[in-house]
């Protein structure tokens, strides 16, 4: 896991603030900014969030600039796909699950006949996919399309949306979800 003080010391740094001033604007003391930097205390998250908020950048935004440098292959075998949730006969395998800087959720996603999502439903994030065999329902909000081998899809997950295979045969989807909230 990174140390989050240097990066912290180094941002506030640019922005040639004093640790006393990002504490006034922050409304954190400057003796518990001081241990964080010096990774000698860890900031609960409303802690580091406003004080990264004072900084003028997001919690999100914050941790993508701290990648691990944890050694990892790019590359991955079918068999190293972990299946991450088998519902309503719906599989979801997901690639690169040890890289340590993942933002991004990868997923082969199979559906046999008549497989729904159920519900539709709500997350976080934007969706993009393209169907590789067989014909899957799509319902986005209250648009719905039938999408056949060769067809895709990117919508913001915000709205509700549920997925079903209308095909006689297994349907396969390759999608992809940022940030990973699936």
């Amino acid at each position: 896991m990174p140390q989050i003080g240097p990066k912290l010391k180094e941002l506030r740094g640019r922005r040639h603030l004093g640790i006393r001033e990002l504490a006034i604007r922050s409304g954190v003391s400057h003796s518990t900014i001081s241990l964080i930097e010096r990774n000698k205390m860890s900031p609960s998250v409303e802690t580091l969030g406003a004080i990264v908020d004072a900084l003028g950048t997001t919690l999100s935004g914050f941790f993508a600039d701290l990648q691990s440098t944890l050694p990892h292959s790019p590359f991955y075998k079918a068999e190293d796909f972990v299946e991450i949730g088998q519902v309503n006969s719906i599989s979801y395998r997901m690639i690169g699950i040890n890289h340590p800087n993942r933002q991004l959720l990868m997923l082969h996603e199979t559906y046999v006949p008549g497989a729904d999502t159920g519900d539709a439903f709500v997350h976080a994030a934007q969706e993009a996919g393209m169907v590789l065999r067989g014909a899957v329902e799509l319902t986005v909000g209250d648009q719905r399309r039938v999408l056949n081998a060769g067809d895709g899809y990117y919508f913001d997950s915000r709205e509700s949306h549920r997925f079903r295979n209308i095909s006689d045969e297994t349907s396969e989807i390759l999608s992809a979800i940022t940030p990973p909230t699936y």
